[in-house]
Formats: structure tokens, C-alpha cells, sequence
């Protein structure tokens, strides 16, 4: 029996048109979509409940997508191929990853060239954008289940995804599909109370410089003044980070308000470590340790326990249950 993909349209540079670029309504583009599918597929469109684009999207609009997807499996769909801009694509497919778990077949796409030429009347004459869907929606029936990013001609792990260029077509890397990769296996049913409570979500990630201690000390009381519900620091190399009795009182005082702190690394892969003598000063604080598959997944992360869990000792006690 032919499998039936749900194929969700969440704008971006895919279905723009015009000079400059600027999308195009949903109800008049879904029909020049239609026109390119490939007739050998069951394939069914849908319109996803924002569409924007990618760089305004946030916490709510990737909650909504996923609870629109929980509501499509009960109509026994079970394998979605997404199309979704390109500047927040790798946060949408690690929301999805974390989310939707093993508990169904998701291969998100976009392009870096929309589908249809300036007057939208008809395909582009240069675009990767059929490519990516016709790779989008092969894969999407052949791979294991799970949520994997399609670009260029590879599949990506989503929670592992990272934009690496901002025009060329090859500009996504990651752990490709047939690698052992860190996965979400338990899948969160999305209710409407989530997403009222992610509309109020503050995340805030500082990428730590090479300056002196006490301008760190001085940054991170000016953010103490109005913490965020998670600070992310970015530490150097495997997650180092000098630090001293101020700087500790400052993440104690940020723990205390309730705002949860990780430490990561401003390095794209490898993860971090605590091998370093420069990082003892772990062991004797709060603060929670990445062991996430990427930045954008571990904003996905943050945002899960933040949904889950209201005081900083709940992350704490919890962390390591996410993984």
C-alpha cells in the first residue's frame, strides 16, 4: 500500500516571489506547490498554523506545528515532510526532534531559491527548491523513523543540524542519517497550555569573549537585574571558562531568582569536557552541563524542561533525564 505524506507549508524562502523577495499567500501558492509533486506518491498539503518568516519564528509557533503534526497522526498519518525557511530551520528541527520523538517518520526542508520565478506564475529557472522536496519526500518513506533535516542532498539527524552558510545550496551540515547520532525517543503531547506558557519563555545564550574577569562579572550582574528563565554561556574550546569567587556569586544569585544556567561551548562539534584544572570550579557550583547535540538543540531542550518544570532544582534534578 502507497504511504500517505502530510506535506506542511510553513513559508520561507521556498514559497516566496517577487523582487525583493516577500512570501506568497498559502491559499495561492498551495496550488502552484501541488503542480510539481510527483504524481507516484500519496501526498496531501497542508498549510501550518503560522506561517512567517523563519527568523521571526519562536517557541510558540514550533509548539503549534508539532501539536497540528500530533493531530494529524490520529488521522493515521504517520510519515510529514515540512517546508520551512532557512534561518531558524535547524531550531524547527530540533523542537521537532525533541518533541515528536520516534513516534513517527519528519524530514524538514527549505531553499536557499524559492520554488517559483518573480511573478509566481511558474517555476524558477535556477532553484534548489524542487531538489530538496523531491530528496525531502524520498527520504522521508526510506529512512528509520525519527526527525531528520533534508538539504542538498543529505539527511541529517535534527537534533544535530547547523547552518554553515547563509547562500550556498550546500548549507547544512550535521550527523548524516545512517550515523549513530543522539536521538529523543519519548514524544511530549503538545496541549494548548504549553504554548500559552513557551509565549513567556526567556532564553538568553552569551557567547563568553576573551576579556577581563571582571567585565564578565559586570555583564553577568547586569543580567541578574532581569534574569532569563535559562542563561546559556559559551564557554572556549571543550567549555573552559576562568572564573572566581565573584563570577561564582553571580551564578549563585541567578540560580537563586530562578534562572536555570548551562554551560556549553561556542565550538560547533565535539561537545564539551571538564579535563581541564581551569574547570574544577564545576564540581562546586549548580550549574548544568550541555550534553546536548547541538546549540539549537539545546535551546530545545531548555525550552522542554521549561514547560515541565518551574524551579531551577527541578532542571537540576531532571537534567539528565532529557538526554
Amino acid at each position: 500500500m502507497m504511504k500517505k505524506i502530510a506535506l506542511i507549508y510553513m513559508g520561507g524562502t521556498f514559497g516566496c516571489i517577487g523582487d525583493p523577495l516577500s512570501p506568497m499567500p498559502a491559499v495561492d501558492f498551495i496550488p502552484q506547490l501541488q503542480h510539481v509533486l510527483p504524481l507516484d506518491q500519496h501526498i496531501e498539503c497542508f498549510v501550518a498554523p503560522v506561517i512567517q518568516d523563519s527568523s521571526a519564528c519562536t517557541a510558540t509557533d514550533w509548539l503549534k506545528l508539532v501539536q497540528y503534526i500530533q493531530q494529524l497522526q490520529l488521522q493515521q498519518f504517520q510519515h510529514f515532510v515540512i517546508i520551512h525557511g532557512t534561518d531558524t530551520l535547524s531550531y524547527a528541527s530540533a523542537i521537532l526532534a525533541r518533541f515528536l520523538g520516534q513516534s513517527s517518520y519528519v524530514v524538514l526542508t527549505g531553499s536557499q531559491y524559492p520554488l517559483l520565478n518573480s511573478t509566481g506564475d511558474n517555476t524558477r529557472e535556477f532553484s534548489d527548491a524542487i531538489d530538496n522536496l523531491n530528496f525531502a519526500l524520498d527520504t522521508v518513506i526510506k529512512a528509520p523513523v525519527g526527525v531528520y533535516l533534508a538539504f542538498h542532498h543529505q539527511l541529517f539527524h535534527a537534533q544535530t543540524a547547523l547552518k554553515i552558510h547563509t547562500s550556498e545550496l550546500d548549507a547544512f551540515t550535521g550527523q548524516k542519517a545512517e550515523q549513530t547520532a543522539q536521538q529523543a525517543t519519548q514524544s511530549y503531547v503538545v496541549q494548548d497550555a504549553d504554548i500559552q506558557k513557551a509565549a513567556s519563555f526567556n532564553c538568553l545564550s552569551l557567547m563568553m569573549q576573551p576579556i577581563d574577569l571582571d567585565q564578565q562579572v559586570s555583564n553577568l550582574q547586569t543580567i541578574a537585574q532581569s534574569p532569563p528563565h535559562c542563561l546559556i554561556l559559551q564557554g572556549f574550546g571543550s567549555g573552559n571558562l576562568a572564573v572566581n569567587d565573584p563570577f561564582m556569586a553571580c551564578l549563585q544569585n541567578l540560580q537563586q531568582a530562578g534562572c536555570a544556567v548551562v554551560l556549553t561551548t561556542q565550538v560547533p562539534f565535539g561537545g564539551i569536557n571538564q579535563h581541564y584544572a581551569i574547570s574544577q570550579w564545576i564540581q562546586q557550583s549548580n550549574i548544568l552541563l550541555s550534553d546536548c547535540a547541538g546549540h539549537a538543540d539545546l535551546y530545545a531542550k531548555a525550552l522542554k524542561m521549561y514547560l515541565q518544570y518551574d524551579a531551577v532544582d527541578q532542571w537540576q534534578a531532571h537534567w539528565h533525564d532529557h538526554g
